[in-house]
């Protein structure tokens, strides 16, 4: 099936932007625009934390707002749109990106992954391509923990526009990694763009992801909490959104 981009209309959660729709429907549209026009398009995983930064700073907001598809990732997304009248469902980047290297091995999507710790993006390859034997890797580059020369980051867009890749898969976590989607992602001669954070780390096994009874139950959050204290700061700002957008949607229910 054939879609425009004019079809897809997001729910609003305090007026940003979140798409809900059976992944099918995701794929397909990824099939169909990197098989024809190949315009250079981002898909951005969006949370309450991301929800939280959207509302103090005007250029993330507008990178969500002009992405092709606001992906829900985590339950609060999901209650903070039940309380102003939406129903979504999660779709959240480490499982977005998984039926991605599943579904393009029919269509031969070529995927580059950028970011992580070094060595983390090629056992990340490994192990994917272990389990989706017919995937195609156009290639990984793992940027180094300082600010790159412009020598090193012309020498990196080359190498990423040269690579042929259907899909750029960014893994350098929340802000970082939209923003140099934002700053890139016209220079690059690749479809999509997508930031996915601690998917690399997950899948390469360099960090646990949740058991599959907490991610069904919306406790993922919980389970990196106990892993990763450092993860309360960023907890907090996730639930000072989510209340304050229920907050929002009682009040409306009201009026």
């Amino acid at each position: 099936m054939e879609y425009i981009e004019n079809d897809f209309e997001p729910r609003l959660v305090s007026g940003i932007p979140v798409h809900s729709y059976p992944k099918e429907v995701f794929l397909s549209y990824l099939r169909d625009s990197i098989g024809s026009d190949r315009k250079k398009r981002h898909i951005c995983i969006t949370n309450t934390e991301s929800m939280y930064y959207a509302k103090r700073l005007p250029d993330f907001k507008n990178y969500i707002k002009t992405s092709t598809f606001s992906l829900c990732d985590g339950i609060g997304s999901v209650i903070a749109g039940k309380f102003q009248g939406q129903k979504i469902e999660r779709f959240n980047g480490p499982d977005f990106m998984l039926a991605c290297c599943d579904y393009g091995q029919e269509y031969g999507w070529r995927h580059f992954f950028y970011g992580g710790r070094e060595g983390v993006a090629e056992q990340l390859v490994d192990n994917l391509m272990q389990k989706y034997p017919k995937m195609q890797v156009a290639g990984t580059f793992c940027p180094p923990f300082r600010r790159m020369s412009n020598e090193e980051k012309s020498n990196m867009l080359t190498e990423v526009k040269n690579s042929n890749a259907d899909i750029i898969w960014v893994g350098l976590g929340l802000l970082k990694q939209e923003n140099w989607i934002a700053e890139n992602k016209e220079l690059l001669n690749i479809p999509w763009s997508v930031g996915v954070g601690a998917a690399f780390d997950f899948y390469a096994g360099t960090a646990k992801r949740a058991p599959l009874p907490f991610r069904k139950l919306g406790f993922e959050w919980l389970y990196r909490l106990i892993l990763e204290p450092r993860m309360f700061k960023r907890n907090v700002n996730s639930y000072q959104f989510m209340f304050s957008a229920i907050g929002d949607g009682i009040k409306n229910l009201g009026k």
